[in-house]
């Protein structure tokens, strides 16, 4: 892939902005987005290549938001050869122990985010024969004892076969990524919740891909 436009959501730390930098050492067009416009400043500031990078205040889990993200990338950069479903995080506590007012700000993010990205993006993708990729979880693949993040997760996975097998009748690429455990800031502030599938912290994200990962892939 040379010289491409790749959209990531929620990518001012972790995997998406690892992802982001990653993709403009190798010369391609990034355009981020992040909820906190602060963090996104600094991610933009440290990335550099202010010529290849675009920078977009949005909430994953807003229809208008993410509409109007993808509309200003295609506008800015010409064109979008990659949508990354990566917004997403954990509350951190579990159905039984928890704290309900913070749940549905997860599962938005994780469950209805990728799809809204999916359908802003399909019709660009499919102009340029790109793909979509979305971010999973090993927690996406085990069940774990009342761990609504997994069950999140869990739906990514079947949202991302649902969408294979739509986007690939119109010669776009569906990947699925399942991370284990990435000493992010993800994990930040959080209590994990019991799963059997997640180890320990593996070392952050390096340019060759982690081997603590399962993923599934499908071309057109």
């Amino acid at each position: 892939m040379t010289g491409k436009t790749i959209l990531i959501t929620g990518a001012t730390s972790g995997i998406g902005a690892h992802t982001a930098r990653l993709l403009l050492d190798r010369g391609h067009r990034v355009a981020v987005t992040g909820r906190n416009e602060s963090k996104l400043k600094t991610f933009l500031d440290e990335a550099g290549h202010p010529d290849r990078l675009l920078g977009l205040v949005a909430d994953a889990a807003d229809w208008q938001a993410t509409e109007s993200v993808v509309t200003r990338t295609v506008e800015h950069f010409g064109a979008l050869d990659a949508a990354v479903a990566n917004a997403g995080f954990m509350s951190g506590d579990s159905i039984g122990a928890g704290k309900p007012t913070s749940w549905a700000p997860m599962v938005l993010t994780n469950v209805l985010g990728p799809a809204l990205l999916a359908h802003a993006t399909l019709p660009h993708l499919e102009a340029t024969g790109g793909r979509l990729v979305l971010i999973g979880s090993v927690a996406g693949l085990k069940n774990s004892p009342a761990n609504l993040y997994s069950a999140t997760k869990w739906a990514t996975t079947g949202l991302a076969e649902n969408l294979r097998l739509h986007a690939t009748t119109r010669g776009i690429g569906v990947t699925l990524v399942n991370p284990g455990m990435i000493d992010t800031p993800f994990w930040q502030g959080a209590s994990v919740p019991p799963s059997p599938c997640l180890p320990s912290p593996s070392p952050r994200p390096s340019a060759s891909p982690s081997t603590n990962r399962q993923a599934s892939t499908s071309t057109p």
